[in-house]
């Protein structure tokens, strides 16, 4: 936000009043403010050496369990018991696994909470708990890691999609095609489903509109090459 700025020209100098008690007037509250941003300094480096690290710590030994066995299920496939142990945690021939809903609770301001929420609203996605994995996948924070802020919102806008809320559905798409356009991989493919959704969904308008953003952005994509695009546009009466 910028600042309003007053400049006194030399010519004006003389006469703008000049307050010869400001520093008595003001030294007090002014030195109150100091003191009070260095003891937030203070405690910020305080909270960030003795709880937030040890935290994140903690976080990521809680999570560790539940946290293999969802890279297994992304691998190989969900299956509803293991989800529940994902989310809900077990003891499991004498070892705890702590679910990610209790890693959130404990430790949701850590990095191992963050992940939690993506990988709760994953699970919850795949058991078809739509509101859940919305809930989820909105708490989740990618910092800037696109691939990973884009699955996301492809993942709400499945969510939205099964619940038949078309506008919020294509809404997520296109903000999974548009995280990172410079990556040509994932944004192309995130293209690709929100035209196609588009046109299933009789939002006409919007399916050209994002078919021909697709031809005109990835043209050396899988889709566009092979002319899976040309033939959407055709359908919907679009010949080049």
């Amino acid at each position: 936000m910028s600042e309003n700025k007053v400049v006194v020209t030399p010519e004006a100098a003389e006469t703008v009043p000049v307050k010869k008690d400001f520093w008595a007037s003001y030294s007090k509250p002014i030195i109150i403010v100091g003191s009070a941003i260095i003891l937030i300094a203070g405690g910020w480096f305080g909270y960030k050496k003795f709880v937030k690290e040890p935290n994140e710590l903690k976080g990521n030994e809680a999570i560790f369990a539940a946290e293999a066995i969802f890279d297994k299920m992304a691998t190989n496939g969900f299956n509803k018991d293991s989800v529940d142990i994902v989310i809900n945690g077990r003891v499991i021939d004498g070892n705890k696994i702590t679910g990610l809903l209790s890693v959130i609770k404990t430790y949701g301001s850590t990095e191992a909470g963050n992940r939690a929420n993506y990988m709760v609203g994953a699970s919850y996605l795949h058991i078809k708990d739509f509101d859940k994995a919305i809930k989820y996948l909105k708490e989740f924070d990618g910092h800037g890691a696109t691939q990973v802020e884009s699955k996301a919102y492809l993942m709400i806008g499945h969510a939205y999609a099964e619940q038949k809320k078309t506008d919020d559905a294509l809404s997520y798409y296109k903000k999974a095609a548009n995280v990172n356009d410079k990556d040509a991989s994932v944004s192309a493919d995130a293209l690709l489903i929100a035209a196609s959704y588009a046109e299933a969904t009789g939002k006409s308008k919007d399916a050209i509109e994002l078919f021909q953003q697709l031809k005109t952005k990835y043209p050396l994509s899988t889709p566009v090459s092979n002319g899976e695009v040309d033939k959407y546009l055709a359908k919907l009466g679009i010949v080049d």
